[in-house]
């Protein structure tokens, strides 16, 4: 896909995603370049973004990559320093940054590995809007996309660190969208459902049949045109709010 395979909705944005090395952020990073935005991809591995901000570039966008770990917050800060010193500003925030942890029952987890769970897909999260709010309301208005998880909305079997991380992301979704609405900053979240990435490698026949067989498992490009239509809506648009590419309820 080419830049023009979307519409120019997000001339002259800056956007910033997390995670965007691979799979789902490096198919939203490229779709907001094709949607005419200049895109920060930012990760901890440096050769992933640096790929990725290379074939924004190869396709005719404005792509650059900064490393950063959404862990640490003075890390974090700075990847919002780079955007603003190399764009001007920042408009779309998308915090996609997250691992899957382990999958057993709570009584066999690490608790090593439980908390660094907690510290990615959530401290990360807390991190990246903490460190974007400056700059979007130096704009006046903006959008923060949370990459959120149906299992943040009803938990599943073995996966309790994963699910925890996800339900608090999907509060604090709720919680900045009524904190930042009077600055014009609208704060959603985004529910892929099952994409094929490795977190559902080897899995993809048991989520078939625990869903009836009905599920859509999906490409990350397959997420990408939802990422843009949240990045491309109003200031008065929608904010507080879970938007589901599953094909079940949450």
């Amino acid at each position: 896909m080419s830049i023009g395979a979307f519409d120019r909705v997000l001339d002259g944005k800056v956007a910033v995603i997390t995670g965007a090395g691979r799979g789902i952020g490096r198919a939203i990073a490229i779709a907001y370049a094709q949607a005419g935005a200049s895109v920060v991809c930012s990760a901890r591995s440096e050769t992933q973004i640096n790929a990725t901000a290379e074939t924004i570039t190869r396709q005719g966008g404005r792509g650059t990559h900064c490393v950063a770990d959404v862990t640490d917050a003075a890390s974090t800060a700075g990847l919002f320093a780079h955007a603003v010193k190399v764009f001007g500003g920042v408009d779309i925030v998308t915090a996609n940054a997250g691992i899957p942890g382990e999958n057993s029952p709570l009584e066999s987890t690490d608790p090593d590995s439980w908390r660094n769970t907690i510290e990615v897909n959530l401290i990360g999260g807390y991190h990246t809007a903490r460190a974007a709010i400056p700059a979007l309301s130096q704009r006046g208005e903006g959008k923060i996309i949370f990459i959120g998880s149906g299992m943040g909305h009803r938990g599943a079997p073995s996966r309790s660190a994963y699910c925890v991380s996800k339900a608090g992301l999907w509060m604090l979704v709720r919680v900045l969208a009524q904190e930042l609405a009077p600055l014009g900053i609208c704060v959603n979240e985004l529910v892929p459902g099952p994409v094929k990435t490795g977190f559902i490698s080897g899995r993809e026949e048991t989520l078939r049949a625990a869903t009836g067989g009905g599920e859509w498992l999906k490409h990350p490009e397959d997420v990408a045109p939802l990422a843009v239509f949240l990045a491309s809506q109003p200031r008065d648009g929608p904010t507080g709010q879970s938007f589901s590419l599953a094909r079940r309820e949450l």
